[in-house]
């Protein structure tokens, strides 16, 4: 791949001020992981939100490679994208279908949407896409305690009873989502388990599935046909309290814009956080606009109060607080303890990556890996490796 490659987006290295990498070998371990993790089902991926923000050509791509031929997605634009990538996979559409017009980006990729509503329903069935000899293929969203989408058990049932008839859809796949997998001692999992077992039995031609990352570690019964896992392949941990099992895969880098002593007593960013000494302070080119999140404001901001201690970057082997707030194009670390000429302008601090998990900053930031990963801005230089070597 090069910088004229569509599937790219990202700063020109000569000027970003941050750098974003994406090791698309960890990636395609972690879905071979999962995979093995989910068998006898098949593991699809969800590569919804730009593939969580690290870019859906090269992450499609990856997994193409690795044998991935089911592929989820949120909006009918995102399928667009997946199916440049992926000319030959099943393309889902969890969020269904907001009028007949869009009806058309689902002919146009053949997209396959999924059902979540009566009006769904309706629209699918007047204007759907055949496929061969079969009827308007789709997904249906089966409610069984998420309370989000999906059709109500008691419309579920009256559909099957129509479409017995009629035959106007095929479903493909049968579906729901599981509100709290990664507690796998919630009693929740095993209502939604059986209730979503009763509504399947509904559409006996049809696959199943409800395992999301942290559903494909309860293992059994839940994997049923088809397992969708989505944050765990980009390296964030599926279980809570656990050890993560997955490969980090993301890393974020920003490169230091100047370097400057502030004696003890003086103070720093908005709000003039105060330092009890003498401190060589690194102002790195990314912020709140980038995707670092302001919450990872240093120890001591008032807004910090839920989470004192505040963020840390990488950097010469050691752990270097975020000093002040987090503004919108810059961030302040400490890094005094590195000694006066450990650093120069231009060097790059790791602010999430193999030393710095993104489970842990999202932490620090108080939120979770989900919003980290798909608020990483298109202002960093992007890297894909693959084999040792940027493609």
């Amino acid at each position: 791949m090069t910088r004229n490659n569509p599937h790219l987006r990202g700063a020109d290295p000569r000027v970003a001020g941050g750098r974003l990498t994406v090791d698309l070998d960890a990636l395609a371990a972690n879905y071979r992981f999962l995979a093995e993790q989910s068998t006898p089902a098949e593991a699809a991926a969800v590569v919804k939100a730009d593939a969580y923000g690290l870019g859906t050509g090269p992450v499609v791509e990856a997994l193409v490679a690795e044998g991935c031929r089911k592929f989820f997605v949120a909006l009918p634009e995102e399928g667009l994208a997946v199916r440049r990538a992926a000319p030959e996979a099943d393309i889902y559409v969890f969020n269904g279908l907001f009028s007949s017009e869009a009806a058309s980006f689902y002919r146009e990729g053949r997209l396959l949407p999924v059902l979540n509503s009566q009006s769904d329903l309706a629209i699918w069935e007047a204007h759907g896409w055949d496929d061969e000899d079969t009827p308007r293929p789709c997904a249906l969203h089966v409610e069984t305690g998420m309370n989000r989408l999906g059709l109500t058990p008691e419309r579920a049932r009256i559909l099957a009873q129509e479409n017995a008839l009629t035959g106007a859809l095929s479903p493909r796949l049968i579906l729901s989502h599981l509100a709290c997998a990664d507690t796998p001692d919630h009693p929740m999992n095993r209502q939604q388990l059986e209730s979503f077992q009763a509504l399947c039995e509904l559409f006996p031609d049809a696959e199943s599935s409800l395992a999301n990352s942290a559903g494909i570690f309860l293992g059994g019964e839940f994997l049923c046909d088809v397992t969708r896992p989505g944050v765990a392949l980009y390296g964030s941990n599926p279980v809570s309290g656990t050890e993560n099992p997955m490969r980090p895969v993301a890393s974020v880098h920003s490169r230091i814009a100047q370097l400057r002593h502030v004696p003890a007593g003086g103070t720093v960013s908005y709000g003039a956080t105060p330092l009890d000494r003498d401190t060589l302070v690194a102002v790195t080119a990314t912020g709140y606009a980038d995707g670092y999140h302001r919450s990872g404001s240093g120890a001591g901001v008032p807004l910090r109060a839920a989470v004192p201690e505040g963020a840390f970057g990488f950097i010469e082997g050691q752990r270097v607080p975020v000093l002040g707030r987090v503004t919108m194009d810059l961030t302040l670390f400490d890094v005094t303890d590195l000694g006066p000429d450990a650093l120069q302008v231009g060097d790059f601090i790791e602010l999430m990556g193999p030393n710095l998990p993104v489970d842990e900053l999202a932490a620090a930031c108080g939120t979770i890996s989900y919003e980290l990963l798909t608020a990483l801005g298109h202002r960093f230089e992007r890297h894909y490796v693959r084999g040792g070597d940027r493609i």
